[in-house]
């Protein structure tokens, strides 16, 4: 039987009306299950911790139960990839940071496309690396340390959260041991196992506070409000040397924009809510500017850190198998 052409066109633009009005429905309706955030590195770590946080606010803001879900493995990527595959109905959200939805772009041979593949939502938080060593390395600040690196060269083993990760992009000659996540490399640091970190500070705060292990200096302008004591590169004759890392929150490519607005507004009231700043603070992380916590802003930013940080891992020729 054949069908007219007006008829077929009458069809065919009904479905694509009905599916529209249906897809408007659920946005509206949304949330109505709980909804899971994968963090892409171990439990216990700086983006871990912040998922936490993040994830219990949220959740009342939205009325639903946020669950957060480790997935590791090649420096984030595995646990983004995830997301990326995900049905775009707000329901599987990722979170992550620099090194997760960029670095691991210019590193990796990736089967999703980082910046097409996700939307953004909003920058969550950032804060600055810390320089932190084994308590039973022979050197009490920063000149010692620099000074006994250079004395033993490419012996140092320094503890990364999978290869590609901030910390393996300072132009050293270290001896890397990769790790899927900081929890379990500080692990070994503490045992002695591995000899420093260069990871977000938030990671050794409370095992720096036993006296665990050491924290020599915080590369950043500032000390941290967490651990007041700790000198900054400035202070501790490394003028200049600033690292920070940045965290944010995304959802699959073509997620409806109301859904993204509900999971927008929950976040930045999450972000405004003191409890939660206080909490980020004695972490060592600091809130998002309220200009990035804004879904265009955000895509924009990472756009930006896409663009100068893959021309210069292809430049020194950093890849990974």
């Amino acid at each position: 039987m054949t069908i007219a052409r007006r008829k077929l066109l009458h069809l065919g633009f009904g479905a694509a009306a009905a599916a529209s009005v249906a897809r408007t429905a659920a946005a509206l309706d949304y949330p109505t299950r709980p909804i899971t955030i994968v963090v892409p590195f171990a439990a216990g770590g700086a983006t871990d911790v912040l998922a936490r946080v993040i994830a219990d606010a949220m959740g009342k803001s939205l009325g639903q139960t946020m669950i957060v879900e480790n997935v590791t493995g090649a420096a984030g990527s595995i646990g983004v990839s995830r997301v990326a595959r995900a049905p775009s109905d707000g329901y599987t959200l990722s979170i992550g940071t620099l090194t997760s939805h960029v670095l691991v772009g210019g590193l990796y041979k990736l089967d999703f496309d980082l910046l097409a593949d996700l939307t953004p939502i909003s920058e969550l938080a950032y804060e600055p690396l810390l320089i932190c060593i084994k308590n039973s390395l022979p050197a009490k600040d920063l000149q010692q340390l620099i000074a006994w690196l250079k004395a033993n060269p490419g012996k140092a083993s320094v503890g990364i959260p999978g290869a590609g990760s901030t910390g393996n992009l300072a132009g050293t000659s270290f001896q890397f041991v990769p790790y899927r996540g900081d929890a379990p490399a500080i692990q070994d640091m503490m045992a002695g196992q591995i000899d420093m970190m260069i990871e977000p500070s938030s990671n050794f705060t409370t095992q720096v506070q036993a006296g665990t292990i050491r924290a020599i200096a915080v590369p950043a302008p500032t000390r941290l409000f967490s651990l007041p004591d700790v000198p900054t590169t400035d202070e501790a004759g490394l003028p200049g040397y600033y690292a920070s890392i940045w965290f944010g929150l995304w959802a699959p490519k073509n997620t409806p924009k109301d859904i993204i607005a509900k999971l927008n507004s929950a976040a930045v009231a999450a972000l405004a809510d003191d409890s939660v700043k206080t909490r980020l603070n004695k972490l060592g992380q600091q809130v998002a500017t309220r200009e990035l916590q804004d879904p265009a802003a955000f895509a924009a930013f990472e756009k930006s850190e896409a663009d100068k940080w893959w021309p210069i891992i292809k430049a020194a020729n950093l890849k990974v198998e």
